[in-house]
């Protein structure tokens, strides 16, 4: 851990996408704990059949290829989420395409969806003993004539390899994604994924969760809400980056197009995340992913409704000593409240939410 410190200063002199492949390669060569101290009781939960030694995780986006699973697992992550994956290699948007807002403890992204493709993540997990849960984040190729093809493919596939999947259609960097979000759309989609994992007849098929965007309208969020209710749909992660940029934002990174995560986007996903678990009645479980960067983040993030809580772009500003603190302050924020288990406190703000009330959940 003394090692990791000493390098987050160094990683932060080199441009974001340099400073993230080293990461990965350091990774690869064996940085990480051999072993993590076990978590507080409190924090255990179970979901899909799925037994999680806490419910913090570690979003998509970090591990595009399946790479480092194990390695963040052994960070002290409850569950780590690889990808996004598309069925064919694709090279993303031209670089620089990566940015810090360091003084709005954000980023900004607009990699569109690079990564090795099925086969390449389909060897590396194949390879893998299955120790630790991990899940698969699906897209489309940017040039894909049929996009629910394309999302079937990677369900097929991967299906048998991981503990469950993602279908993302909320990510800004690929042109028309985010229109899959209509209702006719996003109910047809889903009943072809669903279709395509039922078909390969596993004992124990992985829950297939859809990740919505931060930036929709109240018809959008009745839409989506609408469309979970009378699907086969497991869950939602709630939410991806955003395009909004807020008054409030001080880098000169600002303005760079893409997708905005971190800090800024903690209040907005938040508050789509309550929406959603009241809209749905909290019969649907949800991942809150946004902004999450303290113990008192991801109580909110669960009293708002989720049942699970990702990071990702605070890492990049604290280290992965982060993931200690966060449970830390998690089990010590249940226990004030009187909570014994993680999971009494799903949803348990969500309605002061609306209000603005309870904007720490604390």
């Amino acid at each position: 851990m003394a090692l990791t410190s000493l390098a987050m200063p160094l990683l932060r002199l080199l441009p974001a996408e340099r400073a993230h492949e080293l990461t990965i390669r350091a990774l690869k060569a064996g940085l990480a704990p051999g072993r993590t101290p076990s978590d507080d009781p409190a924090l255990r939960t179970r979901l899909w059949g799925l037994d999680f030694p806490n419910p913090i995780g570690l979003a998509a986006g970090f591990d595009k290829n399946a790479e480092v699973p194990d390695a963040m697992l052994r960070w002290g992550v409850g569950f780590t989420e690889i990808g996004t994956v598309t069925p064919r290699p694709q090279l993303g948007n031209p670089q620089p395409r990566l940015f810090r807002l360091v003084e709005d403890q954000a980023v900004i992204n607009r990699l569109g969806f690079n990564n090795e493709g099925l086969g390449v993540v389909t060897a590396r997990l194949t390879k893998r003993a299955r120790t630790g849960i991990v899940g698969a984040n699906l897209g489309k190729n940017r040039d894909a004539a049929d996009a629910t093809a394309d999302y079937c493919r990677g369900v097929a596939t991967l299906a048998p390899l991981v503990d469950y999947l993602v279908i993302n259609i909320s990510s800004p960097n690929t042109p028309g994604l985010r229109d899959l979000q209509r209702r006719s759309e996003m109910g047809a989609l889903i009943h072809a994924a669903v279709e395509a994992r039922d078909a390969i007849r596993l004992d124990d098929p992985p829950p297939i969760l859809l990740k919505i965007a931060p930036d929709l309208t109240q018809q959008e969020i009745d839409d989506i809400a609408g469309v979970a209710l009378g699907s086969k749909i497991d869950g939602i992660i709630v939410s991806n980056t955003t395009v909004a940029r807020p008054a409030s934002l001080r880098s000169a990174n600002a303005p760079e197009p893409g997708g905005l995560s971190g800090k800024p986007l903690f209040e907005p996903s938040t508050a789509v995340l309550a929406e959603i678990y009241r809209r749905t009645q909290g019969r649907i479980p949800l991942v809150g992913v946004g902004g999450v960067s303290s113990g008192a983040d991801a109580y909110a993030k669960i009293r708002a409704g989720a049942s699970l809580v990702q990071l990702y772009s605070a890492l990049i500003y604290q280290g992965p000593a982060l993931i200690g603190r966060i449970k830390r302050d998690l089990a010590a924020c249940l226990k004030r409240d009187g909570f014994r288990h993680v999971a009494e406190a799903v949803g348990s703000g969500a309605d002061r939410i609306r209000s603005g009330v309870d904007r720490q959940g604390a």
